[in-house]
């Protein structure tokens, strides 16, 4: 497909995976809003959704699924060049190596809570949109774009704090967690809705591009289809 391969793609694919690895550096910090706590990770994480929405929606869902999976690979590579930096010696001047770690290193269980917690996110939210505007037939945007993020946010949120926190908090506070992101985050789809219209609206005149999935094969493997 054209579109594809055009400079409107790449923008958006970079958009996706730049959104992605940033969130996953601010998370470090927590924010506090009165007894509400979250990382900051939630300031530009929804994006990476708000553009899935985009790239299911304009190219479809075998686009989409191209650039989870390499979002997923640039994620992975950040991940192994920190890790090499973090383990490889350091001049004796130098002592940031304790802020290093404590911005830049990771844990394995939540490195794992991670990984799992996008990928299953990441394709429940294009497989949702993708089938849905199938059933509508195109219409009501908003539709999809807020059914997708309920589904595709409440799965990210839901994996990623029981991989990461089950069993070393209590089972309130890690129903609490799961329900404070998925709340903020479908919210944050649902205001940036005017946003995303107009964006859609813009590329798919730009690319000529309205894609149906009425045939496509939705297994998250096959990238090469």
């Amino acid at each position: 497909m054209r579109a594809q391969y055009s400079f409107a793609f790449v923008a958006v694919a970079a958009l996706f995976v730049a959104s992605l690895i940033t969130a996953n550096i601010a998370a470090v910090k927590l924010l506090a809003f009165g007894p509400l706590v979250m990382d900051a990770g939630n300031i530009i994480f929804p994006v990476s959704y708000i553009v899935g929405d985009v790239l299911t929606e304009v190219y479809g869902y075998s686009a989409a699924r191209r650039v989870i999976w390499l979002g997923f690979l640039s994620n992975l590579l950040a991940v192994v060049v920190f890790t090499i930096a973090r383990l490889l010696p350091a001049p004796e001047f130098w002592d940031a190596q304790p802020a290093f770690e404590a911005i830049l290193g990771y844990t394995p269980r939540l490195l794992l809570a991670s990984f799992v917690a996008y990928l299953v996110g990441s394709f429940a939210n294009s497989y949702v949109l993708a089938r849905l505007k199938v059933a509508t037939e195109g219409r009501l945007l908003w539709t999809r774009t807020i059914a997708s993020t309920f589904v595709g946010q409440g799965l990210d949120s839901a994996v990623f704090v029981l991989i990461a926190f089950a069993g070393t908090i209590p089972a309130e506070a890690v129903l609490i967690t799961i329900l404070t992101n998925w709340g903020f985050k479908t919210a944050y789809e649902a205001l940036a809705t005017p946003l995303t219209y107009t964006v859609v609206s813009r590329l798919k005149r730009l690319e000529g591009s309205d894609p149906f999935d009425r045939e496509t094969d939705f297994n998250p493997l096959a990238i090469a289809r």
